[in-house]
């Protein structure tokens, strides 16, 4: 009988160790590439919009990159002191227009609870399949539409340009609607906002405000529905671990309610690493730039995970259920599969 892996069985303290350096060239061959390349789309388009989308498509990419080392600041393991991974988070984070500090927080909370589905339902707040199934015919119809991949796109948008300002906007209207826990997460809300309104501010007075605009929010909206479907294959496929919250194991959730994401050279270097999602969910002070060297040092313990392809993941969305009763993810009821097209 073949023993499950313990914590203990992992080499994971010394690929915990952080960077300055590393980090800090992360941040340039980030950066320097993403304003470099808005600069030569807006040349670009003086000659003609058409041959603006292959810039898009490569700002995104690079946006998606921005967004990952965010992320990895949230944890404080992109650098090696708190003061840098905060000050790089939230300049990181003005790029996408999304406060740092708040993300990060919920983000936190995902990882406490990972593979537990009482208490956190997924990137989209999926519903049990009881509760679906008390839904009127047109509640459900709803259900699956707003749960439709190509939904990413609109819902990818209002993540990112609309959520942030408006979650501020209603928390300053309505204190007992507040998003925000702390005065520090508060401040931090208002200062991203503030400079992400300067920042367009300033942008759509020198290129133009409908320009700018335009061009911006295809970037945001392209970079948030790659961001939300890899965060959603990374924890939603079949058979993923999907626990009620009495005997729910933080361990399961990593190895089994993880997946195991093989990407391309490229697209792995665009999403930092974090295909090696089970690594990430084992030791999240991890960096992104170890996260590869720690899978392979690992990988005797890491050949059962869940492992996905791009040619895999889109099969993931047919999964829109919790089943407590299997504790299993489930598809849609088969009389309401055509509303899924």
């Amino acid at each position: 009988m073949i023993t499950a892996p313990t914590y203990q069985d992992f080499t994971l303290k010394p690929f915990s160790k952080r960077s300055n350096t590393k980090a800090l060239f992360q941040i340039a061959n980030t950066l320097i590439p993403y304003g470099l390349l808005w600069w030569l789309m807006l040349q670009a388009a003086d000659v003609s919009l058409w041959l603006t989308p292959p810039f898009l498509i490569i700002l995104s990419l690079f946006s998606l990159r921005s967004f990952s080392l965010m992320h990895d600041c949230g944890h404080g393991s992109l650098f090696e002191t708190a003061r840098l991974n905060r000050i790089f988070g939230f300049l990181l984070g003005v790029v996408n227009a999304i406060p740092q500090l708040s993300w990060s927080i919920d983000h936190a909370y995902h990882h406490k609870t990972n593979g537990d589905w009482e208490r956190y339902r997924g990137v989209a707040d999926f519903l049990s399949l009881d509760e679906y199934q008390k839904l009127s015919r047109k509640e459900q119809k709803t259900y699956v539409t707003t749960h439709h991949p190509l939904m990413a796109i609109p819902g990818g948008f209002y993540y990112l340009a609309i959520k942030p300002r408006l979650d501020l906007l209603v928390g300053l209207i309505s204190p007992k609607h507040r998003m925000w826990g702390s005065r520090e997460e508060f401040h931090d809300l208002c200062l991203s906002n503030l400079f992400s309104l300067i920042a367009v501010i300033c942008l759509g007075w020198w290129i133009g405000f409908g320009l700018f605009l335009s061009l911006y929010s295809i970037v945001l909206s392209l970079t948030a529905s790659s961001l939300i479907y890899v965060f959603y294959v990374q924890h939603i496929f079949e058979n993923s671990y999907a626990n009620p919250s009495q005997g729910w194991s933080p361990m399961r959730g990593a190895l089994e309610g993880s997946s195991l994401l093989v990407l391309p050279p490229l697209l792995q270097w665009f999403t930092a690493n974090i295909g090696f999602h089970n690594i990430h969910h084992l030791c999240e002070r991890i960096p992104n730039y170890n996260l590869e060297a720690c899978h392979q040092k690992n990988q005797h313990l890491l050949h059962n995970v869940p492992t996905l392809t791009l040619g895999t993941m889109l099969q993931c969305s047919k999964f829109l259920l919790w089943d407590p009763a299997k504790m299993s993810l489930a598809k849609i009821p088969a009389q309401d599969q055509l509303s899924t097209i």
